[in-house]
């Protein structure tokens, strides 16, 4: 496996796997909870891995909507996208956000998520995700900054599991 660090040539598959990430972004930057969760698969498990334990599809679902932190802006940087036999695909990417939690001031967060894809049906369904947002400030991170209960399941800040 040959990993290109910046990345500079996409293969048409990694191109459509790393697409599909800058999709999901922009559906978790829009809320739509429906169409967020018909990119994850029935058996998605993710884990934040500021969080003691991993986290199923409909907290992630929930992550990006309601009183989770809106995402005003963001930047994303893919450091490796690998499709494997055509189904199956693994994303590693460094991120930057503006983020503005539920009655607070907006916060520019960074970190760097790690993306499993499933294609079925000519489709990318994200089956897992992890990571967690880069440690600022004092060592309390966004998570203990914004609160425990603040977390987009891809995108933006942290949020603990349910």
């Amino acid at each position: 496996m040959t990993v290109h660090l910046p990345i500079i040539d996409f293969s048409p598959d990694q191109r459509e796997l790393w697409q599909r990430v800058m999709d999901l972004w922009a559906l978790s930057q829009n809320r739509d909870e429906s169409k967020i969760r018909s990119t994850l698969h029935p058996d998605y498990v993710g884990w934040d891995m500021s969080t003691p334990l991993p986290h199923g599809r409909e907290f992630a679902v929930h992550s990006v909507s309601g009183d989770s932190p809106e995402v005003r802006e963001y930047a994303l940087k893919p450091l490796s996208v690998q499709v494997y036999e055509e189904q199956v695909g693994v994303v590693h990417y460094s991120y930057s956000a503006t983020i503005i939690p539920k009655g607070a001031v907006s916060l520019d967060v960074t970190g760097r998520w790690s993306e499993v894809y499933l294609k079925q049906g000519g489709v990318w369904l994200m089956i897992s995700i992890s990571g967690r947002p880069d440690v600022q400030g004092t060592g309390d991170g966004v998570a203990g900054r914004i609160g425990s209960n603040e977390r987009p399941f891809v995108r933006g800040c942290s949020k603990h599991h349910n």
